[in-house]
Parts: C-alpha cells; sequence; structure tokens
C-alpha cells in the first residue's frame, strides 16, 4: 500500500484525493476478500448442503452445522457466501446462527454483482434480518456495485420501518450515491412523502442537489408527486430553485403535466416568467408535451414581455409536438398563428425556419398543419418554404393543403441551388404524382426551356443577363444522376407549355432517350388551339383566379388539367377499394 501511494500522482483537488482514497479502499477490500474466499470444489456438497439447510430454516441442522466454521467461508460461482443466504430467509434466527459460524468474514463482503450482507437483507425486505446485522457491526453506509447505499435502497423498497431500521443503525441520509444521487433525491422520485418525512426529521436537505444540480423538490416535480412537493415545501424547500440549465421546478411540473404539482407550485410563488438556457418557459413546456390543463393554469400567467425575451410563441411549441387540443387553446386564447422565431432562437435550426406551421409541416403533421392553415397561418413565412419541405418529404396531403392555402409553388430557395426554374421541381424529378400535382396547380413549366444556348430562344422567352448566373433546366438534367430522367420529366412538362423549341444542349441529352420520339413529335407539330387558350388562360388568372371563376366545372376541369391529375385518381381508387371492402364484410 505504501508503494501504490507514492507512484500515485498529487491530486489536483479534494475530489480527486477522494477518489483515491475509495480506490485504495477498494483494492484492500478486495485483497481481504480474496485471502477470506474459499470457492468450493464442483465435487464438494459439503456447501450445497449448507445452503440447502439454510434455505429450509432447519435450525437444528445448521447448529449441527455450525460446528465446523470452515464451510461458512465457502463462496458459489456467484459469489455467495452462506451469510448472504442467510440475510436473505424470513427466519432471523438463521441468521443469528450464521452470523456466529462466520466469524472470519467481515460484514462487508459482496457477491459478484456487488452486494453485501446488509445490502441483500434490504433488497428481499426483512427488516429483522437489516437489523440484526446493523447490530452485529455491517456498515450502513457500505454501498453495492451500483454505489447505492442501504438506505437508497431501504427508500426504494417503501418501507418506512425499513427506512427507519437503517436510519437507527447510523446511515447518513446525506451520502452521495451514483450521479449525486441522494436518498432524498431517491424518496422524491418514488413519492413516499411519508418516508421524506422521516429523512428529514433525521438530517435530510432540500437543497442537496444531484449531478444535474436539480433538487429533490425538482425531482418530485418532475414525477408528479404532489403530496411529496407539498411536504418539501413545508420544510423550506426553494420553489424557484433552477438547475444549471436553467430549468425551474415549475419547468419539470409542466413537464410531468400533473395539474395538482403545477397548482401547488404556483400557489407558492413559483415565478411563471423565468425561461431556462434554451429560452424556453413552463408555458412552452406544457404545450410541446401536450398537458393541456397545465397550460390552460399558465396561459393568463405568462407575461407578453417574457415571451418577447424567449424569442418564441408556445403556438411553435404546440405545433412541434404535435397537439392540436392546445394548439386550438392557444389560438382561442389570442395567440399569433404567425408568430415568429426570434433570430436568435431560429438561428439554432439548421434550416432557419421561423413560423409555427413550419413546425407542423416539416413533422408529416396533416392535422396541426391544417388547424394552422384554417386560422390563418400563412405558408411563405420562412426562408425555405413550407411548400418545399412538404414536396422533398413527399407528404401529398399536406401539400394539397397548402397550395389551398395559395402557397407560392413557384418559389426559389437560392441557398442551396440557385436556379431559373422553381425549385420546387429539383425535389420531385423522381415523383410523377407530385411533379404533376404542382404542375397543375401553377408551377410553371416555361422556366425549364428558358436558357442562352441558343440565340433564338431569347426572342421567345423574356430571359435576362442577371440570369446567366443560375443554373438552368438543361444543365441541371445534364448532370451525370440525372440524365438519365431527362426524357420522362420533360416528356411531362411539354404538356404544359404551349409551342416551345428546345435548345441544342436539351436536345442533345435527349436524343438518347426512349421519350424523345413523342417529345419530337409534340414539339414539332402545332399544338390543338385549346390547349394554347388554356396555357395563356392559366398564364394571366392563376390556378386561385380559375377556381373563381363563373364557368362551368368541365372548363375549370380543363384549365387546370384535371385529367392529369394522378394523385387524385391514386385516392379515388383507394376508395373505391375500400367501399368494396367494406360491401363485402357486410
Amino acid at each position: 500500500m505504501t508503494d501504490l501511494a507514492q507512484d500515485a500522482e498529487p491530486a489536483e483537488d479534494s475530489d480527486d484525493e477522494a477518489l483515491l482514497d475509495a480506490q485504495v479502499q477498494l483494492l484492500i477490500q478486495e485483497s481481504c476478500q480474496a485471502h477470506n474466499r474459499t470457492r468450493p470444489s464442483s465435487r464438494s456438497s459439503e456447501y450445497m448442503n449448507l445452503v440447502d439447510v439454510i434455505k429450509k430454516c432447519d435450525l437444528v441442522a445448521l447448529q449441527e452445522l455450525c460446528e465446523n466454521p470452515e464451510i461458512f467461508s465457502q463462496v458459489d460461482s456467484r459469489g455467495w457466501y452462506p451469510l448472504h443466504w442467510a440475510a436473505v430467509q424470513p427466519v432471523v434466527e438463521v441468521l443469528e446462527l450464521v452470523l456466529y459460524a462466520s466469524c472470519r468474514l467481515t460484514l462487508e463482503e459482496t457477491t459478484v454483482e456487488g452486494e453485501t450482507f446488509l445490502t441483500s437483507a434490504v433488497n428481499a425486505g426483512l427488516v429483522d434480518n437489516v437489523k440484526m446485522l446493523l447490530k452485529h457491526g455491517a456498515s450502513p453506509d457500505t454501498t453495492n456495485s451500483r454505489n447505492e447505499s442501504p438506505l437508497l435502497l431501504a427508500v426504494r423498497s417503501g418501507s418506512r420501518k425499513m427506512v427507519f431500521a437503517v436510519l437507527s443503525g447510523g446511515a447518513r441520509v446525506g451520502q452521495v450515491c451514483l450521479k449525486k444521487w441522494t436518498a432524498m433525491h431517491e424518496a422524491a422520485m418514488t413519492g413516499y412523502a411519508h418516508i421524506m418525512e422521516l429523512l428529514l426529521s433525521n438530517g435530510g436537505k432540500v437543497t442537496d442537489t444531484d449531478q444535474h444540480g436539480v433538487t429533490p423538490l425538482g425531482i418530485a416535480a418532475e414525477y408528479s408527486h404532489a403530496e411529496v412537493l407539498e411536504v418539501l415545501i413545508k420544510n423550506g424547500a426553494d420553489v424557484n430553485a433552477q438547475a444549471p440549465n436553467g430549468d425551474s421546478v415549475l419547468y419539470d411540473a409542466t413537464g410531468s403535466g400533473n395539474p395538482d404539482c403545477v397548482n401547488i407550485l404556483l400557489e407558492h410563488g413559483a415565478n411563471p416568467n423565468m425561461h431556462n438556457l434554451s429560452f424556453q418557459l413552463p408555458i412552452h413546456k406544457a404545450a410541446y408535451e401536450g398537458h393541456y390543463l397545465a397550460l390552460r393554469m399558465l396561459i393568463p400567467l405568462t407575461t407578453r414581455r417574457a415571451l418577447r425575451l424567449a424569442g418564441q410563441s408556445p403556438v411553435h411549441s404546440a405545433a412541434d409536438g404535435g397537439h392540436a387540443h392546445c394548439l386550438e387553446l392557444l389560438l382561442q386564447s389570442g395567440y399569433d398563428v404567425n408568430a415568429l422565431l426570434a433570430p436568435h432562437v431560429s438561428e439554432n435550426y439548421g434550416d432557419m425556419r421561423r413560423s409555427p406551421l413550419y413546425f407542423a409541416v416539416s413533422n408529416g403533421d396533416r392535422t396541426c398543419t391544417e388547424l394552422l392553415l384554417n386560422s390563418g397561418a400563412q405558408p411563405d413565412l420562412d426562408p425555405l418554404s413550407c411548400l418545399l419541405v412538404a414536396v422533398r418529404s413527399g407528404r401529398y396531403e399536406i401539400v394539397k393543403l397548402l397550395l389551398a392555402a395559395k402557397a407560392d409553388v413557384n418559389c426559389y430557395f437560392t441557398a442551396v441551388t440557385d436556379t431559373v426554374f422553381p425549385t420546387a421541381l429539383l425535389y420531385c424529378l423522381k415523383d410523377e404524382v407530385m411533379m404533376r400535382l404542382l404542375l397543375n396547380q401553377g408551377l410553371d413549366a416555361e422556366k425549364c426551356f428558358c436558357c442562352s444556348h441558343d440565340d433564338s430562344w431569347d426572342d421567345y422567352v423574356e430571359y435576362s443577363h442577371d440570369q446567366e448566373e443560375k443554373a438552368t433546366f438543361c444543365d441541371f438534367v445534364s448532370l451525370s444522376w440525372l440524365v438519365n430522367l431527362a426524357g420522362r420529366v420533360v416528356s411531362i412538362l411539354v404538356e404544359y407549355v404551349g409551342q416551345v423549341s428546345l435548345c441544342s444542349k436539351l436536345v442533345k441529352i435527349l436524343e438518347n432517350q426512349k421519350e424523345w420520339p413523342q417529345i419530337q413529335e409534340m414539339i414539332s407539330n402545332p399544338r390543338p388551339l385549346s390547349h394554347l387558350c388554356r396555357v395563356v388562360i392559366r398564364r394571366h388568372q392563376g390556378c386561385h383566379g380559375i377556381m373563381s371563376l363563373k364557368a362551368p366545372n368541365r372548363i375549370k376541369d380543363y384549365l387546370l388539367f384535371k385529367e392529369n391529375d394522378l394523385y387524385g385518381k391514386v385516392i379515388c381508387r383507394e376508395n373505391k377499394d375500400k367501399s368494396q371492402d367494406i360491401r363485402k364484410i357486410i
């Protein structure tokens, strides 16, 4: 041990010294155990016979075996001494006999799993055995391999008698276990108010913090134990205590959603307007977790100033959590459906999202998306359009909702790729259903045939020189991983334009595609006059303008390319199949 102490580096602080002391003590203890421990041979029946007698609680036979104390120093493959077996038997006289016979052992021997005689008895719930072991000198502070003290295990059992027995044996209420967890924290987590009162009367401190800086009051709030909260508050716990990350006790309580806990804290002065380091208020937590009752309590108490400083609305939180009922409550209470994240919050997201609608769309939440849009949410408030997010994710239903709410189908997101043609097309080149859904709703297909490769093209489509630095469609589909899609995509696009000419670069790409004969026939021959009129009307009226026209539905359907609505056809087919299945069941 002297050599070990000399070789060890000087500790930089008291924590390192304590750790070194603990390691030295562990080495000593293991050395003693190795010296005392004798494993029975696989053919020896003495140990097994002794264990069998202990399990049967046969006092007479056990008295006879006590005359051979060497057997009591043997262990099995799990590291169990006979005394471990005796500690978990319901007859205390058995334990007493084995204790006297195990005179060669210390009372701190452990199993392979790290359980001492005392922790084994506590786990078995045998109060009399615990008292017996403590009476004979077992340490109430020796922890198992998980660094759990006998007192902590006793608290976990929920037995007041067990806790009292361990405390009477000298256990320290403030003993720090794994992760700086104390018996006070354990009682707060398990919710045993009567045990919490016992701990407090024996020196427990309401100010103890675990490794995350959370007090027992915060643990009780997190696990929804209202009765424990009241006990701790009555004994001086700070209802406005905050962990190092800024989470308040009220924030933890709203996360659990127990309205009783929230009400108790508010009645005792908890401040609902303290935000954490992530600028989250208790109202945000309640909205995100979907705790309607807690949210209803916090709405009138949360100030606009606190929300302004936080930089986010609870509407964002409810939309992110996907809780439509909380969204409705907030909107009915006057919260702005188009509230935007402050820059210091928005910049934490890689996509720079800002609106509540973006959260719902990015989560693929159709219900919340529809609710927000029906409440007046604007679909084009974010740098990356909500429509582009939905298109990229293949969310047809949400795309239709956004288009119905007049989302800009021809929007651009230049932060990734600056193109001449609308960005939405980039995200659906392999999805004909989505592509036609967008084209039917006004995606500008003519922009795909706008380039400067041929001089003659400038006469047909307005093309400014400031667009020369942008990526054209023909340049984009010439990429090696996209060139195989060019034929199919162009064959679809030409259906939505008038008479067009293809640039030489695009022609060269298409000549090797199987769709080229069809494309060549369409662009070489005059298009029907009805189709050309349709293209012009769509260009001037827009899809929403067409919907409001006082014209027969048949004409409107033609103008909106209903014959190309693949998604609508798929839905109709699915509904038809479902109806047939229902008829079969009936």
